[in-house]
């Protein structure tokens, strides 16, 4: 079944009412369950309500912009691992690591084509369908990666992570001490269809080894990253 037969929930958010439609109009020819908002404040009421699959927030918005939308998104519980993809038409590499470590999971730049921005919303969402076919638990000592639950527990203490931190270290602890190279997780956890820089993988592991220990992910020169724990014990 594709994506758009599944019939996902996306929630639109910016204050230009052009951009809005143009773009619910072509998620909706993709069979998908549009809402939109013209706010933060809108955008936080609605995706409580609503629970969306997947969430386009553009970034500057006049009162409360995008970032500070992601993040008050990401601290509902309910709604922590939402996909949150940015729309801005900023482009420069800072203001991607700085959307990253809010908590976006995409980085899409303004202007963009229709076909190419369906294309990017539609790699996103085979992220929920490829995370169903996953191992349900994954224990290594005193850490626990729940993959159904999209939770994360460190001697029995729930560690919070958006979600692409979380897929980011699914991967690596999924085949421990194997090294995946940049490019291999460039393509596993952001896809073929999005365009991210080398260093959006550095923010993360930055962010997974402050929350878990640095320890647990080591860097491997010119290659890549391996996640360390050996003592794995399947549930």
């Amino acid at each position: 079944m594709s994506s758009s037969e599944i019939k996902y929930k996306i929630l639109v958010v910016d204050d230009e009412p052009d951009i809005l439609e143009i773009l619910s109009y072509n998620l909706k020819r993709e069979g998908y369950i549009v809402i939109t908002a013209s706010n933060g404040e809108e955008a936080i009421k609605l995706a409580k309500a609503e629970k969306p699959d997947l969430i386009v927030l553009d970034v500057m918005m006049p009162g409360m912009d995008g970032m500070e939308t992601c993040d008050k998104i990401r601290n509902i519980p309910e709604l922590s691992n939402v996909i949150i993809a940015f729309l801005t038409a900023r482009s420069e590499d800072y203001s991607q690591i700085a959307g990253f470590e809010a908590g976006a999971d995409d980085y899409i730049t303004k202007p963009i084509k229709p076909k190419v921005f369906v294309s990017r919303i539609k790699a996103l969402l085979r992220r929920i369908t490829r995370d169903e076919n996953q191992e349900k638990s994954l224990v290594f000592g005193d850490l626990k990666i729940d993959i159904e639950k999209y939770e994360v527990l460190k001697n029995n203490k729930k560690v919070v992570l958006p979600r692409k931190e979380f897929e980011l270290l699914s991967l690596l602890a999924s085949k421990p001490n194997k090294v995946f190279t940049r490019e291999e997780i460039l393509d596993m956890v952001w896809g073929r269809d999005v365009v991210v820089g080398g260093r959006t993988i550095d923010v993360h592991v930055r962010k997974l080894r402050e929350k878990l220990g640095d320890e647990i992910i080591s860097t491997i020169k010119g290659v890549g990253y391996k996640f360390e724990y050996s003592d794995k014990n399947s549930d």
